[in-house]
Parts: structure tokens; C-alpha cells; sequence
């Protein structure tokens, strides 16, 4: 199916162009994605007639309200379950906005969940049912959807949910899986698009029990911090200058032209360069265990903690495997969320990064830790101090 739609999507675009019509109401483009969108009825008949087969009652479930806050900040949540399954709502709302990505002033039409990039970060328990009201406002000028990696059936619930400018949908899933996963916007045949203009966030699924060493051993955090990379792909004009547009559908072709080269113009932790450095720092005390959870929905990436390590890494981000042990760099694969957990041992400012140090150092991917604490001259000690010879 995904081969498919890469195929679709490449003969697509380059044969319509993308105008806000074309995107919402031309009867071709509608056409050439009949296949795809004619199953999604067949979908929800197979799931009626194994309801009516196996009906599951969760009317009584009891039902729990989440207000999601804009990353690298997580909403309040347990780290164990209290009590059984529950019915989880919440509400994205998608947001077409303009925004700047480094100190030059190079601009991004982006597409967001709840207006920031990445978007929020959400948090329940295994065997959870997350209940989504995704609204598209009529302010907007695209269609949009979401892909939640964490569920199962109805291409992660894009099949379901696809909303024009106007509408909202409500989408219900169990969150059978424990782990970090990535979700993301996946409307048909503008997939990439999305995704590099910023619609993607990351979903943590705790097992009900807490997390583990694999062993036996609880672990817990102090704190969490979500780092959502984004690679960005901004055309430049014949002067190397960035460009810029009035709307979206205006910058799609050269922004097109600039993806298939697969190279990003800009690779940024958060939005934009320098989003988490300086006064924008993630914050953290001697002594804290701090749980990182850092998602990437279009590249491979490998964080690295410069100063410290990774104790206890999920570099796939699932909680069933036992996760490695005193890491000093994680792959991640793209499309893919993982999870490190370290206590940090000094105070100072630790600079997080992908250790592809080009995209770290030239392209933005970059963030600080600022630590605050005593100093453990055991650990680490200047024995001659830099003289002149």
C-alpha cells in the first residue's frame, strides 16, 4: 500500500497543480485516489461486523480529559497506571501558519498540531483508548489527516480521519503497544509535503506497570523533555537567498523541487535554530534522571549527549525490549520515536545533538542543557590548567 501511494503521489505532482482547488476539489485528483479512499468504507464495515461478532462494551470506561502543552514541555500524567483501562480525550487542533526558522529570517509555510513543531506530545498507558478530535478551522486552505504509528488498522487512522477546511472527525484507538511513536499528517498524495512543512508529533504509550530495566528494576523520571527534529526544505533564488511566498500552495512546486534532492536546507530541534538553547535551554538539577524522548518522522538521526550519556536507551522507543545501557550516541531510524533516560552527575550547560555534526553545527540541530548543581571533582578535575609553553 505505501509503495502505492509513493507512486501515486510522484505521478501526482507532477501532474496537477498544487492550487488550493486542486488540493481540495479537483474531480482528477479526487479520481486518481479513488482506490485508496473507496477501501476506507470497507475498513469500517470489516471493524462493524467484528464488533457485531465481539462487541466490546467501554461505555463504562471511565473517561479522562488531557490539556496537551507545547513542546519540549509534556502534560501531567502518571508515570503507573491508577486503576484500569481508561478512555483518553483529546483535541489537535491543525494550524496553517508562517514561520522562521533561523536568525536570517528564512520562512516556512508550516502545517501544525496545535500550532507548534513538532506537535504536542501526548501521554497514556497500554491498553488506554485514546479518543482524537482532530479539527481542521475553516481558516486553513489544505486538507489534512493523522497517522498515529501507535495504532493499529486504517493506515494508523488516516483512512479515517482525512478533514477539509471546516470540518472535525473523532477518531477512537487502543494503544496496545508500549513506547514512543510517531504520529503525523498523511493526506493522499501530499504526504511528504506535510511532513517536511512540520505536521508530526510523537505519542509516549507507558506501560501500565511503569517502565523497567528489562530486569526487573523500576526506573522513573524527574523530568521528560520532547525533542521533535525536523528537517525543512526552503528553495533558494539565483542569488542563493532564501525565497519566500504568500501562501503555501504558491511555494509548494519549488518547495517540491527542493525535497527530492533530499537535501534539508535546515535540520532544527524544535522549530527553528537555536529553539532549545540559550534562554530557550531544557532545564535540569544534579541528580535528576531526565527522560528524553526525541522523534524524527522523515530521517534517520543519532542523538549524542555531549558531557553525558545515554543510561538507559530505547533508540526504537518500544518498552517491551530491554533498552541498552550506558550509550554515548543512538540511532534512530526515521519515521520513529525513541527514549533515553540519564541522571545527570554534573552541573553545566551539555550540548544535545545529532552527531551527523554538519546537520548539528551548519544546519541547527541543536539543543542545551542547563545543569545546575555541585561540581564532583572525582568524576572530573583540571590537573594542569591551559599555559603557555
Amino acid at each position: 500500500m505505501r509503495s502505492i501511494l509513493l507512486k501515486r503521489e510522484k505521478t501526482m505532482s507532477e501532474q496537477y497543480n498544487m492550487t488550493r482547488r486542486t488540493m481540495l476539489a479537483s474531480s482528477a485528483f479526487v479520481g486518481a485516489l479513488a482506490p485508496m479512499l473507496t477501501a476506507t468504507p470497507t475498513l469500517a464495515e470489516n471493524a462493524a461486523a467484528n464488533a457485531k461478532a465481539s462487541p466490546v462494551d467501554i461505555s463504562k470506561l471511565p473517561r479522562e480529559k488531557i490539556e496537551l502543552v507545547k513542546p519540549p514541555f509534556v502534560h501531567k500524567h502518571t508515570q503507573k497506571a491508577q486503576g484500569g483501562p481508561k478512555i483518553i480525550e483529546v483535541t489537535l487542533t491543525i494550524q496553517e501558519k508562517k514561520i522562521v526558522v533561523d536568525d536570517n529570517g528564512a520562512e516556512v509555510h508550516a502545517m501544525t498540531f496545535d500550532g507548534s513543531v513538532p506537535g504536542p506530545m501526548i501521554v497514556v498507558h497500554q491498553d488506554d483508548y485514546v479518543e482524537l478530535t482532530l479539527v481542521n478551522p475553516p481558516t486553513n486552505t489544505l486538507q489534512h489527516n493523522i497517522d498515529f504509528h501507535s495504532a493499529t488498522g486504517a493506515l494508523g487512522g488516516g483512512g479515517l480521519t482525512i478533514v477539509n477546511p471546516g470540518e472535525k472527525t473523532v477518531l477512537r484507538f487502543k494503544a496496545t503497544k508500549a513506547g514512543v511513536f510517531v504520529y503525523h499528517c498523511a493526506p493522499p498524495g501530499m504526504v511528504p509535503w506535510h511532513v517536511t512543512s512540520g505536521m508530526n508529533g510523537a505519542i509516549m504509550v507507558l506501560p501500565r506497570e511503569g517502565l523497567t530495566d528489562g530486569h526487573g528494576k523500576e526506573l522513573t523520571y524527574d523530568r521528560v523533555y520532547y525533542v521533535g527534529e525536523q528537517d525543512f526544505y526552503v528553495p533558494k533564488d539565483e542569488n542563493g537567498e532564501y525565497k519566500k511566498y504568500k501562501t503555501a500552495g504558491d511555494a509548494y512546486p519549488d518547495v517540491l523541487e527542493v525535497m527530492r534532492t533530499l537535501t534539508p536546507s535546515h535540520i532544527v530541534f524544535n522549530g527553528a535554530v537555536g529553539a532549545l538553547t540559550g534562554e530557550n535551554a531544557l532545564k535540569a538539577a544534579v541528580g535528576e534522571r531526565v527522560l528524553i524522548v526525541h522523534s524524527q518522522a522523515n530521517r534517520d538521526t543519532r542523538p549524542h549527549l555531549i558531557g553525558g550519556h545515554g543510561d538507559y536507551v530505547w533508540a526504537t522507543g518500544k518498552f517491551r525490549n530491554p533498552p541498552d545501557v550506558d550509550q554515548e550516541t543512538w540511532f534512530i531510524p526515521g519515521g520513529t520515536a525513541g527514549a533515553a533516560l540519564y541522571t545527570f552527575e554534573q552541573p553545566g550547560i551539555y550540548a544535545y545533538v545529532n552527531h551527523n555534526l554538519i546537520e548539528a553545527f551548519e544546519l541547527g540541530a541543536a539543543a542545551h542543557f542547563t545543569v545546575t548543581g555541585d561540581w564532583n571533582s572525582d568524576l572530573m578535575t583540571s590537573v594542569v590548567a591551559p599555559t603557555g609553553t
